[in-house]
């Protein structure tokens, strides 16, 4: 089983007459980049919210909003009386034939008249937020994993393409050594000279050997057993180890592309190149 890296989840909650809504957006990224847009009151705990994040979601560049909007419409602002009845005493004073509502209105306007009003955030509102959290990583999760069945499902369909090219070079394996065989033969007598027999098989021993490919075949097909094995495999967090792989992979490829000289076999190589590189683009995308 493998998780996709890009995923979205969504919770929401009421306490205390308040609704909190929570947002999670996930992308692709190789290491963990979170971001929080977090109303002042949990403040706070944004610390223990990335820690909780990174643990609940391993990687990826996620985004959360956290939301709270006041069901009771409770005013957000508190008027200090003292510095109020300060500023009325005085403008009375230099103001006496003004009327009183002007001079209230006036003052509202001043500095530390209205001040925010302070909110504390209790152990029960706290678990409240940590379980609507829990709910929408607990969402994305699940997204998370119905994208990677898709992945999965084209991950599979790629490596069988490879081994099926990859046979197909076993079968023209056997035939390329009979014809670079053929060649050297044709072009000794081309140039009507007659071959010491001795010379001539350590000649040919030595280009068998430059162009021996069995162990880049064996190798390719490890590999690619290999990567299926990670996709059965129960670990959650798997994309770097499958990319790696894919990197294994593509040096027998291309090693299996430069010794082949022959072209059938190039044109197979350039069928598990294209295929690879497809893989690697969505590994790009596994948790």
């Amino acid at each position: 089983m493998i998780l996709s890296m890009t995923g979205y989840g969504k919770a929401e909650n009421n306490f205390n007459n308040k609704n909190i809504s929570v947002e999670i957006r996930a992308l692709n990224s190789k290491n963990s980049d979170i971001k929080i847009r977090i109303p002042n009151i949990y403040k706070e705990k944004e610390l223990t919210i990335r820690k909780l994040l990174q643990h609940w979601l391993k990687r990826g560049k996620i985004d959360i909003t956290i939301n709270v909007e006041d069901l009771a419409n409770r005013p957000s602002n508190q008027i200090n009386l003292p510095v109020l009845n300060a500023y009325m005493n005085q403008l009375k004073h230099a103001y006496p034939d003004t009327d009183p509502t002007q001079l209230l209105v006036a003052t509202l306007r001043l500095p530390d008249v209205l001040q925010p009003e302070k909110e504390e955030l209790d152990e029960t509102e706290w678990q409240n937020l940590k379980n609507t959290l829990h709910q929408a990583a607990e969402q994305l999760t699940q997204y998370r994993k119905d994208e990677g069945k898709s992945l999965e499902k084209d991950l599979r369909m790629r490596i069988d393409n490879i081994r099926k090219h990859l046979h197909k070079t076993n079968d023209l394996d056997s035939n390329r050594i009979e014809k670079i065989k053929q060649r050297l033969y044709d072009a000794l007598q081309q140039i009507k000279q007659e071959a010491d027999p001795n010379r001539f098989e350590q000649e040919l021993i030595y280009y068998l050997e430059k162009f021996d490919i069995n162990e880049e075949k064996v190798r390719l097909n490890n590999h690619l057993n290999y990567f299926e094995e990670q996709l059965n495999n129960s670990e959650e967090t798997k994309g770097k180890k499958l990319g790696f792989i894919a990197q294994e992979m593509g040096r027998e490829i291309n090693t299996i592309g430069s010794k082949a000289n022959d072209s059938q076999i190039q044109k197979e190589v350039v069928k598990m190149k294209d295929e690879l590189e497809k893989i690697k683009e969505q590994v790009l995308n596994v948790l």
